[in-house]
Formats: C-alpha cells, sequence, structure tokens
C-alpha cells in the first residue's frame, strides 16, 4: 500500500512539473500563425506593382519640365509662360521633330487650341494684377507730383501693394488723431480703392520707445491700433467705403522696418502700412 501511494505522489508530481509545456506549445503555435499572416500581407500583388509602375513612368515622360519654365506634370505650372514646345507621342517617336503637316514651325491647323481656356478665378485674378499694377502707378504719380516721396513709399509685394505712411505725415507725437494736411491724400487713396474688389489691411507700426508725451495710452500697443484704427474711421466714416473690405492691427515695436539704435530708424519705424493684398472678394 505504501509503495502505491508512493507511485501515485510521484506520477502526480511528474504531472504538476510537465504542465508548463502546454502553455510553451500553444505560444509557439500563435507565434507561428503570427508569422505565417505577417508574411501572407507582405506579399506584393505584382500586377497592381505593374500597372501603377507605368502609370508613373507614363506620366513622368510625358510631363514638360517646370524647371525649364514648362507646365509640369499637371499641366498647370506656368501655364502662360511656356518655354518648352509640348510634348507629344508622335514628337517622341519622330525624334523631337515638328509634325503638324509635316513641316517644322508651321501653326496648328484650326480647331487645336494651344492651351486650356482659362477658369473664372483664373481670370479674376489676372484682372486683379492689372487693377494692382494700374493702382500702383497712379500712386507713385501723385507722389512725385505733390513731393511727397520723404512721406509716402509705395513698394509690390508678394502679399499685394504696400503702402507705406510716415507719422510724422500723418499724426502728431504720441497722439492718434490725423492732421488735417493729410485727409487730402487719404481720400485721394480711398478714391482708387473704390475701383478695387479685394481686402486692404492697415497696420500701425511704432518704434520701441516708452510713451513720454501722452497720457491717453498706456504703451505702443494701444497707441499703434488707435492710429491704425484712425485711418480706418476715416475711410469709412467720411469716405463710406466698404467696411467689409477692411481689416486692421497694430503691432507697436515687434515689426521693425529699420534699426532703432538710430534716430532716422526709429522715424521710419513709427508708420502707418496700407496694404491692398492680393485677394479676391467670395
Amino acid at each position: 500500500m505504501r509503495i502505491r501511494s508512493r507511485r501515485r505522489r510521484m506520477g502526480q508530481r511528474q504531472d504538476t512539473k510537465d504542465r508548463w509545456m502546454i502553455t510553451y506549445a500553444d505560444l509557439i503555435t500563435l507565434l507561428l500563425i503570427f508569422f505565417v499572416v505577417m508574411y501572407a500581407m507582405s506579399r506584393l500583388d505584382v500586377d497592381k506593382y505593374e500597372v501603377v509602375t507605368a502609370s508613373l513612368q507614363q506620366t513622368f515622360k510625358s510631363g514638360d519640365s517646370i524647371l525649364e519654365l514648362g507646365s509640369g506634370i499637371t499641366g498647370t505650372a506656368d501655364r502662360y509662360n511656356h518655354k518648352n514646345p509640348p510634348t507629344t507621342s508622335e514628337d517622341t517617336e519622330s525624334g523631337g521633330q515638328a509634325t503638324n503637316g509635316g513641316q517644322e514651325g508651321e501653326p496648328p491647323s484650326a480647331g487645336q487650341d494651344a492651351e486650356a481656356p482659362l477658369t473664372e478665378r483664373e481670370l479674376a485674378f489676372r484682372q486683379q494684377e492689372q487693377e494692382l499694377a494700374s493702382l500702383m502707378g497712379r500712386i507713385e504719380s501723385y507722389i512725385e507730383d505733390n513731393q511727397l516721396e520723404e512721406q509716402i513709399k509705395v513698394t509690390d509685394l508678394p502679399k499685394g501693394i504696400s503702402i507705406t505712411l510716415s507719422d510724422q505725415f500723418l499724426f502728431d507725437t504720441g497722439k492718434a488723431e490725423l492732421k488735417a494736411g493729410s485727409e487730402k491724400t487719404l481720400s485721394r487713396l480711398a478714391s482708387l480703392f473704390k475701383e478695387l474688389n479685394t481686402i486692404i489691411s492697415i497696420e500701425g507700426h511704432t518704434d520701441d520707445q516708452p510713451i513720454r508725451y501722452s497720457a491717453a495710452f498706456k504703451d505702443n500697443w494701444e497707441l499703434s491700433g488707435a492710429r491704425a484704427l484712425s485711418v480706418l474711421r476715416f475711410f469709412l466714416d467720411k469716405e463710406r467705403l466698404d467696411p467689409q473690405d477692411f481689416q486692421y492691427a497694430g503691432y507697436a515695436d515687434t515689426r521693425p522696418a529699420a534699426d532703432n539704435d538710430t534716430s532716422q530708424g526709429r522715424q521710419k519705424n513709427r508708420r502707418v502700412e496700407i496694404t491692398v493684398l492680393r485677394q479676391l472678394q467670395q
């Protein structure tokens, strides 16, 4: 009896000791299944890969090089300043020779469009560029005729036509009320703005010197914002321009146009900038 009991206990211990192998075998099986699934998912669809590769090769071969002032892959870049002749399959087959009627240099036959027609928005942008160029020319003529070169600067920037007015021309020191002598020029600008269909941004700027001559403003932030608002109020209240065409802001001394370490630089920084933005109204 003792021998049988001992054998039973030894068999139970052996069974308990080997149970970890069941868990281990399950884990190995799951890992095998996982890697099989990953391998199956990572296999490329050869047919789809070849189709995509052929499509990309055809696109890049037929695209007009944008580096040579061409129209690019999509055919939209530099649409109005083509340097390269349009690439066609016939050109490729004939070694780059012209195929219009077999004669090089012949104009395209009737019914063949040289380029796609312009959209409404593209036409509007082109018209706006013409209006901005005309605006800049008329402002420059006004400045020259009235000898205001030291007080008003006009510049063509990527964001639009910027008209910079000196604070000496517009305001007394430390004040935000417009001088009477500046209203004639602002009225002239207002008459030009009426012809435009875009947003006009008015920005006030100061130097980095603290305010000493006025108790009406706490700091340069309030002064720059009040000066921009005074110009805006003139356009809205006296010239009756549309408020939806304007935006204004005061930047204090955070956007200097020159060095604040000299009196000449500080004078350039005290200014109001009126920018006619390159932006179409909805």
